[in-house]
């Protein structure tokens, strides 16, 4: 069961509802920019993490301005679309509500999950959207990430390694995740959304013993979560 740190408490308590009710899921963001972008990505991955484990999910967006380049920032990077919640009107009927915020954020009562901001110098033009987001992923949550070069070079290094890999595994017999490796993953990201570990598990399996076709669908299994398009590739010549 998803277990996450409510930012009002320091405490961690459950994010999915004892009666398995819908949950919303609402970011809050003043306006564009990275650090808003982070905190509609920390939103994405508790989406993604809820519905893995067969939780209704309801996602909105509360922003003050910018909505346009907001929900267009996000769809570059992958974010799934978020309703605005200016447009909609009362009588939501969930059982739970987990607000996403910046750091220092406030938000109405519920569970509140807080992200720190992004602090970098500007994006070089043309920066495929998917490092941007998996150099994003590599730094927990609570501490505050830089776009820099050299975050930017290894996202780009592991991306396209990991999506040749995957590409390559793919033409061999297709094997289950095993137990201990899928449990990994899900202890990791129940774990108070700790990305980072999920990441660490994938270095493993790379370079692991397991059948290449155990690699592709653990792989493939883990980017529901990431949303890396890590099997974009398969296909592609060797």
């Amino acid at each position: 069961m998803l277990r996450i740190t409510d930012a009002r408490t320091g405490e961690t308590v459950d994010a999915v509802p004892a009666r398995r009710g819908l949950t919303r899921v609402e970011a809050h963001v003043p306006g564009y920019d990275p650090s808003a972008l982070r905190v509609l990505l920390v939103a994405d991955l508790l989406v993604r993490a809820l519905e893995i484990g067969g939780t209704p999910v309801w996602a909105l967006l509360t922003g003050d301005r910018e909505q346009a380049e907001l929900h267009a920032g996000a769809a570059a990077l992958g974010i799934r679309p978020f309703e605005d919640r200016r447009d909609v009107g009362p009588g939501w009927g969930e059982s739970q509500a987990v607000h996403v915020v910046g750091e220092g954020g406030t938000a109405p009562d519920g569970v509140r999950v807080a992200v720190a901001p992004v602090r970098t110098p500007d994006i070089p033009a043309g920066t495929d959207p998917a490092e941007i987001r998996l150099a994003l992923l590599t730094v927990p949550r609570s501490t505050p990430a830089r776009l820099d070069a050299a975050a930017l070079t290894e996202a780009h290094d592991t991306l396209a390694r990991w999506r040749r890999a995957v590409a390559g595994w793919a033409r061999h017999p297709s094997r289950p995740v095993p137990d201990t490796v899928r449990g990994r993953l899900r202890t990791a990201w129940e774990d108070d959304l700790d990305v980072p570990e999920v990441l660490r598990v994938l270095r493993w399996v790379e370079t692991s013993d397991l059948p290449e076709g155990a690699r592709f669908e653990t792989y493939a299994y883990a980017d529901r979560l990431l949303g890396l398009e890590l099997t974009r590739d398969l296909g592609a010549p060797a």
